[in-house]
């Protein structure tokens, strides 16, 4: 008898509370992936929006936008700043600019001027000496 009430406690109370912890689970982890996968189609979107808006500068004026503040100022580009950082790398009048969008939120945000070691070493100046193609070094 002990044994069959047992059973009922575990069937009628401890069951039903580790079924509703496995469901809610499964609700919290769905809920988190579309949450991911909105702010990533936002990144997109904002990029998106951006790229042809300095299009636009270039089919309508003959050049790019020398920096971002000029898309902002006349083609009514107006990203969410608070949500976004953007990254718009002007290089000539007639190639098209870098621009890259990336979430405010992230942990870590990238510095753009940040190189690393390994790329460095092999420049001229860098760290090791240089060598030719086939791996013998000159002076």
């Amino acid at each position: 008898m002990i044994i069959q009430s047992r059973a009922k406690v575990f069937i009628k109370i401890i069951l039903p509370i580790v079924l509703f912890l496995i469901v809610l689970s499964l609700f919290v982890i769905a809920v988190s992936k579309i949450a991911g996968k909105s702010e990533n189609e936002g990144i997109h979107l904002t990029a998106e929006s951006i790229k042809r808006a300095a299009v636009q500068c270039y089919a309508l004026e003959g050049v790019y936008p020398a920096d971002f503040d000029y898309l902002k100022d006349h083609y009514a580009v107006r990203p969410d700043e608070n949500k976004y950082i953007i990254y718009y790398t002007y290089t000539a009048s007639n190639l098209m600019p870098e621009i890259d969008v990336l979430s405010a939120n992230a942990e870590t945000v990238p510095d753009p001027t940040d190189v690393p070691d390994e790329m460095t070493a092999d420049m001229p100046g860098g760290e090791e000496s240089e060598e030719t193609a086939d791996g013998v070094g000159f002076e």
